[in-house]
C-alpha cells in the first residue's frame, strides 16, 4: 500500500517524478499479487493523472484475471476504467470485465462514478461491443434516476 499511496500523493500534488514512477512501476509489476483492489485502482489513477506512461504496468494489471477480479467496488471500477482511458491504454479484456461488473454495481454507482465510466468508454470508442451498448443504456437509466445528485 505504501507504493500506491506514494504515487497517489505525487499525482494529487501534481508533482512529476519520472525516475520514482519508473522504479515503482517495475516493483509493482513484481509484487502485483500482493496489492489489494484499492491499491491497484489508486496506482493506475496516479499514473494517468500525472501523465506518466507505463504500458508494462497497465498491461500487467489488465492481463491478470486474478487482479481484474479484485476490482469490485463501484469507485475502483470507475477509477480504473477512467485511468486506462486517460492514459490512452487500450485493454479490451479489462473493459469487458469491467462492463460486467458495472452492470452488477448499478445501484451502488454515484453520479461521479457514472460520469467517469461513461467518459472512459466514450474515450476508448474503438473498443465498443454490443455489451458496451447495454452498459451505456443501463448507465443512462441510472443517471436519470440519480440526476438530482449530479453537479454541473
Amino acid at each position: 500500500q505504501a507504493m500506491a499511496n506514494t504515487v497517489w500523493a505525487y499525482a494529487k500534488a501534481g508533482h512529476s517524478s519520472p525516475r520514482l514512477f519508473d522504479a515503482i512501476s517495475q516493483t509493482v509489476i513484481k509484487k502485483l499479487h500482493t496489492f489489494n483492489s484499492q491499491s491497484i485502482s489508486n496506482t493506475v489513477w496516479a499514473y494517468a493523472t500525472i501523465g506518466h506512461s507505463s504500458p508494462e504496468l497497465f498491461d500487467a494489471i489488465s492481463q491478470n484475471q486474478e487482479i481484474r477480479e479484485k476490482l469490485t467496488s463501484s469507485q475502483e471500477i470507475a477509477n480504473t476504467v477512467w485511468a486506462y482511458a486517460k492514459a490512452g491504454h487500450s485493454s479490451p479484456k479489462l473493459f469487458d470485465a469491467m462492463s460486467h461488473k458495472v452492470m452488477k454495481q448499478l445501484d451502488n454507482l454515484k453520479a461521479q462514478n457514472i460520469a467517469n465510466i461513461v467518459w472512459a468508454y466514450a474515450k476508448v470508442k474503438g473498443h465498443y461491443s454490443f455489451f458496451d451498448k447495454l452498459v451505456f443504456d443501463a448507465l443512462s437509466q441510472e443517471a436519470l434516476k440519480k440526476l438530482h445528485t449530479f453537479n454541473s
